[in-house]
């Protein structure tokens, strides 16, 4: 391929149908319009802003990406109170210390200055300022995740790296990408995003998947599973999201389910089953106890 990253980005892309089949290869199935989304992400480029239910795929998606770019993926989870020296970066304090102490040690040696106290080898990168920095040949894929956990602050601290892949550091100035990384941002949607970040992205809600297309995915995911299985397990799953529960179970719930099952060597869902391994698909057991009250029969039965 050619040793300029755009074009090498744009021929492992191809086009939508392309993307969609290398996204598959690596078993992360996508319908056209995630294809759509993750195609225009990567060619315009722009930042890609994935929300949906917790567990169905928005987190896979960036490292099915990484994968098909054979790149890095570089990953910040959010979290209350995250701040700029778990993001972006740190100075290194005790490093900068020894530096004086032995500035002091040595005979006829001036203090250190402001400036070379505060240089780019004292400086500890973060996963933000690492994307950037990052030296190729392709870029890096940067995985904002569970972005709606942090706070407007941390919202307000992204813009300048959503729009112009670069960041402002006081001591040193403007840190510009070589290789602006491919960004994925994800939202559980806990609470609204601000305008200015939703204005930078692209934006895509990946809902539940159909029936059919779940059984795909966790077969796929289960190797050697039973069809049989995989089907009445997406049932179930499907019925659980339908209830009045608090928390349903996602793809990645499934995905346990299934492998739980299978690895007891049970060929059939039934209530029995269900009950020996609720606690590969709900994980509150206020939401256990609604599905057993309820019945579990109803949930692992026949039907459409």
């Amino acid at each position: 391929m050619s040793g300029d990253p755009a074009t090498e980005i744009s021929a492992l892309a191809g086009d939508v149908e392309t993307l969609a089949q290398r996204l598959g290869a690596v078993d992360y199935l996508v319908d056209e319009a995630l294809a759509t989304s993750m195609f225009l992400s990567l060619r315009l480029p722009q930042p890609l802003l994935l929300e949906g239910e917790p567990g169905v795929g928005k987190t896979e998606a960036a490292k099915a990406l990484a994968s098909v770019l054979d790149t890095p993926l570089i990953r910040l989870q959010c979290y209350e109170g995250i701040d700029v020296a778990e993001a972006l970066y740190e100075w290194n304090y005790p490093r900068q210390l020894l530096s004086i102490r032995l500035a002091e040690e040595r005979e006829g040696a001036g203090e250190l200055s402001e400036q070379e106290l505060f240089g780019r080898e004292y400086l500890i990168s973060r996963p933000l300022l690492r994307a950037l920095e990052h030296p190729g040949p392709r870029p890096a894929v940067l995985l904002i995740d569970e972005i709606d956990r942090a706070d407007d602050e941390f919202e307000a601290f992204l813009l300048e790296l959503l729009a112009e892949a670069s960041v402002t550091i006081p001591e040193l100035g403007t840190i510009r990408a070589t290789h602006p990384p491919v960004i994925v941002l994800t939202s559980n949607r806990t609470r609204d995003l601000h305008d200015a970040v939703k204005r930078r992205c692209l934006y895509h809600w990946i809902p539940y998947p159909s029936r059919e297309r779940e059984v795909e995915i966790v077969r796929r995911r289960v190797r050697g599973s039973s069809e049989t299985l995989a089907v009445a397990v997406a049932t179930a799953v499907a019925r659980m999201r339908e209830s009045d529960i608090q928390k349903p179970p996602g793809i990645a719930e499934a995905i346990d389910w299934l492998a739980a099952l299978s690895l007891l060597g049970i060929e059939r869902l039934d209530g029995a089953a269900a009950e020996r391994t609720l606690g590969s698909v709900l994980k509150y057991s206020e939401d256990q106890e609604v599905v057993r009250a309820l019945g579990l029969e109803q949930f692992v039965g026949a039907g459409d």
